[in-house]
């Protein structure tokens, strides 16, 4: 099952009916080797992106020692890496040549960004400010380019609407598009509505709440996805990176899932399998400048450490699972107190059910000469 390539049905199981994960843990306990559901759920596994055991993940990893000084990003360095990078994970002679080989010039491309921890320790704007610029430069027109999250207020805190501004690209909250009616991820989980989400207010109606609405920006606007994630600790997922920005950014009525390490293991994937999620992701970007390992959303440079790494790959669970990786050896190198390791099985379940690799054996590294394209 390549979720790259086909067209998947929303996943929006009726009352009582097993979850996603639960028919393929079943499934797969019981020895099935050939995996074989309702169409609306899976196909046979095929493609680069088939969860089983000979199945390899590529990543493509640019360094530069200067990337950073005190923190902060050097933007003519990031850009030198970023062109590297995109070159080195499509292996095209030309950056131009590169950004052709994943979108097209018809496409609406959205950065998803993690703004909400700030412009330290979530995304920073110099990484993309460098991609954007370098998708202008081959020729893309930049109405055709939206810097994104969930909320507004993240944005304009982080200098993302400034960054556009100055790009002369969009810059849109996805909670701000509305949610489709038509598009969403049911769960029969207790709803905790609020303002904004597109159920809130509504009372007395079976089943109000169950249902996670999901971006019209998604379904209406934007035609492929490129994710740029932090490495950046989450005290429930372990990284509050690709999957976990992808999913709980795209949809309302996700406060219902907070604060449940072992639900959202499970939710997280089965969102990020929606028709208008992963299918559009085109490549994913670590901004592996620096590694924040404690600390979540508030910025803690004394709980970080200096990476200087852009990371690009097509596998996102395979870009967390390093991420993952980086926090849990800062942390051990860092011990606090009783303090445990992340214990997830996010990044497990979204290789089962064919996202991606997580098992880091399975994640052949590429890494790009120091200095490429000085």
């Amino acid at each position: 099952m390549n979720f790259a390539s086909r067209n998947l049905m929303p996943y929006c199981p009726p009352n009582g009916m097993l979850t996603m994960r639960q028919i393929f843990l079943r499934m797969a306990l019981a020895g099935c080797l050939a995996i074989r559901v309702n169409s609306a759920l899976a196909e046979p596994a095929s493609g680069p992106i088939a969860a089983n055991n000979t199945n390899r993940a590529d990543v493509t990893i640019a360094f530069d020692a200067q990337a950073t000084e005190a923190f902060s990003p050097n933007r003519m360095v990031v850009r030198r890496m970023v062109d590297a990078g995109i070159k080195g994970m499509t292996a095209r002679p030309t950056t131009e040549d590169a950004w052709h080989s994943l979108v097209q010039t018809n496409d609406v491309v959205g950065f998803k960004v993690t703004a909400s921890p700030g412009p330290v320790s979530g995304t920073r704007t110099s990484v993309v400010r460098a991609l954007v610029e370098s998708l202008l430069q081959a020729g893309f027109p930049p109405h055709h380019v939206i810097i994104w999250d969930k909320r507004m207020i993240d944005l304009q805190n982080g200098g993302w609407v400034n960054l556009a501004n100055d790009l002369g690209v969009r810059c849109e909250a996805s909670e701000e598009s509305d949610w489709d009616p038509n598009r969403f991820y049911e769960s029969p989980m207790a709803p905790r509505l609020i303002a904004g989400d597109l159920e809130f207010g509504i009372k007395n109606k079976e089943g109000v709440g169950r249902k996670s609405y999901v971006t019209r920006l998604l379904t209406q606007k934007i035609t492929k996805i490129i994710s740029v994630a932090p490495v950046l600790s989450h005290n429930f997922t372990g990284v509050n990176g690709h999957l976990t920005g992808l999913a709980l950014g795209s949809v309302d009525n996700s406060l219902r899932f907070s604060g449940q390490p072992d639900r959202l293991a499970e939710v997280i994937p089965e969102i990020c399998a929606l028709d208008d999620l992963m299918p559009k992701v085109v490549m994913g970007v670590s901004d592996a400048l620096i590694c924040q390992y404690r600390g979540e959303e508030t910025t803690l440079l004394h709980y970080a450490k200096v990476l200087n790494e852009l990371r690009f790959s097509h596998d996102l669970v395979a870009l967390d699972a390093l991420a993952l990786a980086d926090i849990e050896t800062a942390r051990g190198e860092h011990r606090t107190g009783t303090e445990k390791p992340h214990l997830t099985d996010l990044y497990s379940n979204a290789e089962l059910i064919e996202m991606g690799v997580s098992n880091r054996d399975r994640i052949d590294i590429h890494r790009l000469p120091e200095n490429e394209g000085r």
